[in-house]
This record gives structure tokens, sequence and C-alpha cells, in this order.
């Protein structure tokens, strides 16, 4: 019986920022973005003109499929950008870099993943990429920050086509551990999009809540990732007793 815990990452596993934080974070990305087709020749679009348009790009599609950032790069700037990938992929670099900067692994992380691969508990990054930006982009992030070899899966929206909550990112994850919904538990600190969302394919829904950010939620929930060891170990437990039953 495979059970797999499976994280959220942004101020799950690492911190970056919060959505009200997020205003001054996108301007400066805009503004990178804008000075390097400014610099190339390709878009005179001013600074207040971009961030005006970002802001109304700055929403999902309602049934949660992945809108690619380079798609919306052209629509704010009024540039053709999808024929030159390496100009693309440039791009999305500069729109990035204000939000990689910020992004710091947090002390429990680490050694949580290392604790629940010691013990046999497979493990997940489940993850919705800002804006749509790159999968590969936010890999070499992941590089960056120690994560990727520390889990046995790394599941981005932008790699289903589908963002949390919609199912289709759940059920790929499963996929790639080799876990029935059932064998599974979900940390993220997002009600909507990892509590909600792993609920409805029948997982284990724990909110990581370090902030105190949701005193009414009344499910289960962790505020620092050690406490999701013996949690995930209990659920082992249990999943290999009702599979023995069954």
């Amino acid at each position: 019986m495979t059970v797999g815990v499976l994280f959220d990452l942004g101020n799950t596993l690492a911190a970056y920022y919060h959505t009200s934080e997020f205003r001054p974070i996108l301007v400066e990305a805009i503004s990178a973005v804008r000075d390097e087709l400014r610099l190339q020749g390709r878009s005179n679009v001013s600074l207040e003109a971009a961030v005006a348009a970002a802001m109304t790009e700055n929403r999902e599609a309602p049934d949660f499929r992945f809108t690619p950032m380079i798609e919306r790069i052209e629509r704010i700037f009024g540039v053709a950008l999808a024929d030159d990938s390496a100009l693309a992929v440039s791009m999305c670099e500069r729109f990035l870099g204000p939000i990689f900067a910020v992004g710091r692994v947090y002390d429990d992380t680490l050694p949580t993943l290392a604790s629940l691969r010691a013990a046999g508990i497979r493990t997940a990054i489940v993850s919705n990429a800002p804006w749509g930006s790159p999968p590969d982009l936010w890999r070499s992030e992941l590089q960056r920050l120690g994560l990727a070899d520390a889990v046995d899966a790394v599941v981005l929206c932008g790699d289903v086509g589908w963002r949390k909550p919609a199912p289709a990112i759940f059920h790929h994850a499963m996929k790639k551990l080799d876990c029935r919904a059932a064998d599974c538990v979900f940390v993220g600190d997002d009600l909507r999009w990892d509590i909600e969302g792993s609920a409805s394919v029948g997982m284990r829904p724990v909110l990581i809540d370090r902030d105190g950010r949701h005193p009414e939620f009344v499910g289960e929930r962790v505020v620092d990732l050690h406490d999701v060891l013996p949690l995930a170990t209990q659920h082992q437990l249990t999943s290999v007793t009702t599979g023995a039953e069954q």
C-alpha cells in the first residue's frame, strides 16, 4: 500500500508572498519585462499603461484552465513572442525574477521531507505557478531551493493544463506517486485551492496555518511541518489496516 503526502509550494514549503502582497511584486515584474522589450525596440508601452493592463490580466480562468504567461505578456505589451522561444523564455525569466528573489525555504521543510522519505512515505509538490509561468523555470527554482531532489514527484499546473482546485492536477499527481486518493494526505495553505480541491478528489486535506490566518477553519490543521510526520504515519497505519480488511 503506497501512502503519499502531497504539498503545495508557496507558503507551505517555501515563503514567497501572500495574495495581498502581490501588487508591488507584479509592478516590479512588469517593469522588468518592459525594460527588456524597450531595450530590444519591441515595445513602447508606458509603465503606467503596462501596469494597468497587467491588473486586468491578474486573474485566472473561472474553470481553472491554465493560461500561459507568454500570452498575457503579449497582450499587455502588444508584441508577438510565441514564435521566438528564446525571447519568450527570457521575458518569463524577467517576470519571475522579483518572485524568485523573495523565495526562501522554511526551516521545517527539508527535515520534514527527509523524515517522510525515511519512513517510506512518498512525497510530491503540487503547485499552481503564478501567471501561468513555465514549468521548466519553476523546476529550476525548486533546484535552487533544494526541493527538487527532496520529493518523489513535482506536478505543476503547466504540466497538466489545469490549476488547483481542478481535479485533473490532483489525479495527475496521484498517478505520478502510484497512490490512491484515500492513501494521500494533502498539505497546503489555501482553503480553496488546496483544502477544498484535495478533499473533492478523496484525499485527506490538512491546512498549514503558520500565521493563524484562518481561525474560522474547523478541519485538520498544523502550524509546523514537523507535525505532518506523525499525522502521515497514522494515516499510513490506517491505510494498511483498511487495505488488509478489503
